[in-house]
């Protein structure tokens, strides 16, 4: 997948030189004026002359108070905006985790779509909806899905074509090519899910997630898939601030 840890070295250099200057003028904006002055050279003009005069009053190279305000201010906003730019890289990782581990926990493998998982590894499905009868003579096992209802799985804000929450009970993933044969039957006691094809599936780089919504409440219904057999509920979302910082500390 796309590692957005890569831009963290040029992002913590950025950052270590935003806050080798703001830390120290936040203490005492006085340092950093000292020092900065060392390679400060004024051009003879009549402006310079003028605004010595003014100063004349102040020793030189001391701030004064308002000087110390605005440089305070400025070095504030810029350890603010350092942080913000962590805190953008921190989240594409996020978002990028969230859309790969969705992908795979609905059967996507490793492949070229895992640059872009949230652009290429997985998406909302744009043919089919799980309605319509069984035609062939075999059918194809599904084997997982994910309840919507109540859990809003926060991954979806970020894929092509993303089922809404409130049009959705149930994700089922199947690759692209199986996704206009998925069929979704509803009985009294169960729920019915599976493949309307005679060959299974292939195994691709990218799923197809297909939103479902249920005439009536799951409640205690089971979900199964050919033969009765009992589907695995996933729930797949994405990694939480504390894990990501974790990831970014320890290099996992």
């Amino acid at each position: 997948m796309r590692n957005y840890w890569a831009l963290l070295p040029a992002i913590a250099v950025m950052i270590g030189l935003i806050l080798l200057y703001a830390i120290p003028t936040l203490i005492n904006p006085q340092w950093t004026s000292s020092i900065l002055g060392l390679f400060r050279q004024f051009p003879e003009d009549p402006q310079h002359a003028q605004n010595s005069a003014q100063n004349q009053q102040r020793p030189a190279g001391v701030l004064g108070p308002q000087q110390v305000k605005s440089r305070r201010m400025l070095a504030g906003f810029l350890v603010v905006a350092a942080l913000a730019l962590l805190g953008f890289n921190i989240q594409l990782n996020r978002e990028s985790n969230a859309c790969y581990q969705a992908a795979t926990a609905w059967g996507a493998i490793d492949g070229d779509s895992a640059e872009d998982p949230c652009i290429n590894m997985i998406y909302g499905t744009f043919f089919g909806d799980g309605t319509g009868s069984k035609i062939q003579d075999n059918s194809q096992a599904v084997p997982s899905y994910q309840v919507v209802h109540k859990k809003k799985p926060t991954y979806l804000r970020w894929i092509q074509n993303a089922p809404k929450y409130d049009e959705a009970d149930l994700l089922i993933g199947t690759v692209m090519e199986c996704a206009s044969d998925l069929r979704i039957t509803e009985e009294e006691d169960k729920v019915v899910v599976l493949i309307d094809a005679n060959q299974p599936c292939p195994d691709t780089d990218n799923v197809s997630l297909t939103s479902y919504k249920l005439k009536k409440p799951l409640g205690d219904r089971k979900v199964v898939t050919v033969d009765d057999k009992p589907m695995e509920q996933i729930s797949p979302d994405v990694d939480s601030w504390p894990t990501v910082v974790k990831k970014l500390v320890t290099g996992g």
